[in-house]
C-alpha cells in the first residue's frame, strides 16, 4: 500500500463529489498496476492519501467491489483482484465469445459514421507517444477504446451493460498490465484495423472471426508472459 501515497492526486473534477473523486482515482491506480495485484487494501491509509472520511471512501471501495477489481478475503479484508491463471483464461474465453457477437453485430449495424469515429481512434492510437515508443498501446478508455466502441455500435444494450460495465474495468486492467510486451502493440494495432475492415465492408462473419482471433492472441501473449515469469510455477 505504501506505492499509492506516492502517487500524484489530481484534482476533483466540477462536481464530483469525494467520494466520486476517490474512486475515479483508486480506480486508475489499480487498473494501470501502481496498486498491486493481490495488495492488501487499509482504510486508513487511503483516507489519509485521499484527504477524505471513511464513510465517503468505503462507498468508493464498495463500488470497486462491484466492478470486481477489489475482493473480500474472510477475516483478511479487502484486496486488490488477483486473477489465477485459470480465471484469467476463463476470462479471455467469455471476452473472445461476447465481443465477437458484439463484432459481427456492429458489422451488420454500425452506420458509416461510427465507422468513421472508429478510423479516427485507431488515428489517435498510432499517433500516441507511447506507442510510436513501443511501450504499449493506447490506454484511454470509453469513447478512445476500439473495443469499447465496438461493443456501443453492437447496439446490443445486454452485452453493453456485460463488455461495457461489469466486466470493462477488470478486463481492461489485464490488458493494460500486458500490453507492453515486444512486438503485440503493433501486432494488435494491425489487428484493429483487419477488424475494422470487415466492419466497414458489413461482413459479419469475417469481423466476428476476426475478433475472436484477435483476444486469443492476446491471451496466449498472457499466458506466454505469466510461464516466462513464473516457469515453476501453475498460477501467476
Amino acid at each position: 500500500m505504501n506505492k499509492i501515497l506516492a502517487l500524484p492526486i489530481d484534482a476533483a473534477a466540477e462536481g464530483e463529489t469525494l467520494s466520486e473523486h476517490a474512486f475515479r482515482q483508486i480506480q486508475s491506480a489499480i487498473v494501470k498496476g501502481d496498486i498491486a495485484p493481490g495488495s492488501k487494501i487499509s482504510e486508513p491509509e487511503l483516507a489519509r492519501a485521499y484527504g477524505i472520511s471513511r464513510g465517503p471512501l468505503r462507498e468508493a471501495l464498495h463500488r470497486l467491489e462491484g466492478q470486481k477489481l477489489l475482493v473480500r478475503v474472510p477475516h483478511v479484508g479487502a484486496r486488490v483482484v488477483s486473477l489465477s491463471r485459470q480465471e484469467l483464461s476463463e476470462l479471455y474465453e467469455i471476452r473472445e465469445a461476447l465481443e465477437g457477437t458484439a463484432c459481427r453485430l456492429a458489422a451488420e449495424r454500425m452506420r458509416p459514421e461510427q465507422v468513421e469515429e472508429l478510423r479516427r481512434v485507431l488515428l489517435a492510437h498510432e499517433r500516441d507517444e507511447a506507442f510510436q515508443a513501443g511501450r504499449g498501446y493506447y490506454q484511454q478508455e470509453g469513447d478512445y477504446d476500439f473495443h469499447y466502441r465496438i461493443v456501443q455500435g453492437s447496439g446490443n444494450q445486454m452485452l453493453f451493460r456485460l463488455l461495457c460495465d461489469e466486466l470493462y474495468q477488470l478486463a481492461r486492467m489485464y490488458r493494460i498490465q500486458y500490453s507492453a510486451s515486444p512486438h503485440r502493440p503493433r501486432q494488435a494495432y494491425a489487428e484493429h484495423h483487419r477488424i475494422l475492415d470487415a466492419i466497414a465492408d458489413g461482413d459479419g462473419e469475417l469481423a466476428e472471426l476476426l475478433m475472436r482471433r484477435h483476444i486469443r492472441a492476446s491471451r496466449l501473449n498472457i499466458e506466454r508472459q505469466i510461464a516466462g515469469a513464473n516457469p515453476a510455477r501453475s498460477e501467476p
